[in-house]
């Protein structure tokens, strides 16, 4: 058997304002909340008053501040630096050789060891009087060089010296040395690199 309800059916427009409301209650939670809360848009102040633009993606500068900072913080992975392989590697079609070589110098004379060398051909050297100061010209003469054509790389008054050279062109390259004293003077000189010979003219 039926039974009847005796509550009134809401009328339509009830249901227009009822739904309204409702409407307008959303349109307020989406401005004061949601919005504030989930996109960092804050039109009416609410979601800084209640803290929840720091809920956003985005968040405050104060929060993307510290996001920086915290990462920061982390250790980073270095980055390779960036290297120029041509001015670091030389390589040699030449052995590697290594030369020791002496020569005395008489009061008021002088006297030459050289390298025969391909452009770009390196060594290392190191030399030393055991007889006080003498007087040197490291130098190079290309293979086509006319009389006396030649380049001084470093010319000074010492009692030893060492360090690298690299030839800037193919020829002899090497050391002239003389002694302005009044004892002989005995020079000796290791070298080592990627040359042809070393000798004395």
């Amino acid at each position: 058997m039926d039974t009847f309800d005796p509550r009134p059916v809401p009328t339509a427009r009830q249901l227009g304002k009822a739904t309204l409301i409702a409407v307008l209650a959303a349109a307020v939670i989406l401005l004061t909340a949601v919005l504030p809360a989930e996109y960092g848009f804050d039109p009416t102040g609410s979601g800084k008053l209640f803290g929840l633009t720091a809920m956003s993606s985005g968040g405050t500068q104060g929060q993307r501040a510290g996001s920086l900072t915290a990462a920061a913080s982390q250790p980073q992975a270095a980055k390779p630096a960036e290297v120029d392989v041509t001015a670091t590697l030389s390589q040699s079609e030449l052995p590697l050789r290594l030369d020791e070589m002496s020569l005395v110098l008489p009061p008021g004379k002088g006297a030459e060891i050289k390298a025969s060398m391909e452009k770009g051909g390196r060594f290392i050297y190191s030399w030393a009087s055991d007889g006080g100061m003498v007087a040197f010209d490291m130098h190079g003469e290309s293979r086509n060089a006319k009389g006396d054509e030649f380049t001084s790389f470093s010319k000074a008054m010492q009692n030893s010296d060492q360090g690298t050279f690299t030839a800037p062109f193919a020829g002899t390259h090497g050391w002239y040395w003389e002694n302005g004293g009044k004892v002989p003077v005995t020079i000796r000189i290791k070298v080592s690199g990627f040359y042809e010979k070393l000798y004395k003219p």
